[in-house]
């Protein structure tokens, strides 16, 4: 009887002491979240969209990269007390998923729109600027403006009405009434606009310019082949913003502040120049929007 009381209380005392090694390892675990000066860490989910090379997506090793991803990498640098995790999505996904708070943050060379505010929190310092222009055929390469699509009365890609580029094309209408350009609203967030220009389904369509100059113009781009029949006329520089879910503004005001950091090292002309081959930031006061 002694001795199966002696084997319950050693067993009791393995468990126990099981049990302190686990709470020590938890410990340690919880203790990462912390730096070496005692600033407690929050890990926060940066949703990107993972197919808008040059802007955003995944290289050959994996790894999250392009223009916006490289930026909030450097954001992160002056943020001790966050952690980004960086989250490859589609550009629907990454709205809806911001918007649910499933994200607290997402990139994807976002334009400003006023519908945007009611769901998202635009932050005081912008992220970056895009050039935005016309893909058309060769021989129409002399139209260089809205104004001069108008005018023509050709027919644009559709784009859809929730896509920022959109409302740019929407703004132009509202400002020249008398010289509007045909804007129809798409059923898929984006078309492919160098295919229906090429095919003559339109006359031209809405495109940014990195991702032209990655389809059309590199040497591996899925329409390379193209590259003498159709081109890329610029008619705007736009800033683009990170969209911030809604109940993250103190997240956003540490944002505001590593980034005009950033902005003032140059750092931005710098990433500008790598991904999109032009410091856009050098047109920045003759920028409207």
């Amino acid at each position: 009887m002694f001795k199966q009381k002696k084997k319950l209380f050693q067993i009791a005392a393995v468990g126990l002491a099981s049990l302190a090694i686990l709470a020590g390892c938890s410990s340690g675990e919880a203790s990462k979240n912390e730096t070496e000066d005692g600033v407690k860490v929050r890990t926060v989910k940066v949703a990107y969209d993972q197919a808008s090379k040059p802007i955003s997506y995944i290289d050959d090793k994996g790894n999250p990269t392009g223009y916006d991803v490289e930026v909030m990498k450097l954001v992160d640098e002056l943020l001790p007390e966050y952690k980004f995790e960086y989250v490859g999505t589609t550009s629907d996904d990454l709205l809806i998923g911001v918007e649910q708070g499933k994200y607290q943050v997402g990139v994807k060379n976002a334009f400003f729109t006023q519908e945007r505010t009611e769901k998202f929190i635009f932050p005081k310092e912008f992220l970056g600027l895009s050039s935005a222009g016309l893909v058309l055929r060769k021989e129409d390469e002399g139209i260089k403006t809205l104004a001069d699509f108008a005018s023509k009365g050709y027919s644009l890609a559709p784009i859809a009405a929730n896509n920022a580029q959109y409302t740019i094309i929407d703004e132009y209408n509202k400002a020249n009434p008398n010289n509007q350009v045909k804007l129809q609203a798409g059923d898929a967030f984006t078309v492919d606009v160098v295919q229906w220009v090429n095919e003559g389904r339109v006359d031209g369509g809405v495109m940014i310019e990195g991702p032209f100059k990655q389809q059309v113009l590199a040497d591996d781009g899925a329409y390379h082949n193209l590259k003498e029949e159709v081109v890329y006329n610029e008619f705007a520089v736009i800033k683009t913003w990170p969209l911030f879910n809604k109940k993250e503004q103190e997240f956003a005001d540490a944002y505001d502040k590593a980034i005009a950091q950033i902005k003032e090292q140059k750092k931005t002309s710098e990433l500008s120049k790598e991904f999109y081959g032009r410091d856009l930031f050098e047109v920045l006061e003759n920028v409207n929007r």
